[in-house]
């Protein structure tokens, strides 16, 4: 898939990094606390609508956690129904949020 673009309800392969990190000290835990940051971003439109979330690996590096911390944040992420995931294609902000 490298150079290729992705058509349909993908509208971008580049993602600007997360800068806000998720705090080792905190009382909720890493994937609590990446959920809450990634929903911060989708309910503030800088993910919008039907954008492609970064893939797992990338978010892992990124946060400096594990794949099954990211893929347990993407889990409350589908539980809220602020994402969906297509398989083998990634996951993607739902076109309609819910009510916070």
């Amino acid at each position: 898939m490298r150079g290729k673009v992705m058509r349909g309800c993908c509208r971008t392969f580049t993602f600007a990094p997360l800068t806000e990190k998720t705090n080792p000290g905190a009382a909720a835990c890493h994937y609590e606390q990446l959920a809450s940051i990634l929903e911060r971003k989708i309910r503030s439109g800088e993910l919008p609508p039907g954008s492609r979330l970064p893939g797992e690996m990338l978010l892992a590096q990124e946060r400096g956690v594990g794949s099954s911390t990211v893929r347990r944040a993407l889990d409350i992420l589908r539980e809220r129904e602020l994402v969906v995931t297509v398989r083998a294609r990634g996951s993607f902000v739902v076109e309609e949020l819910p009510d916070a």
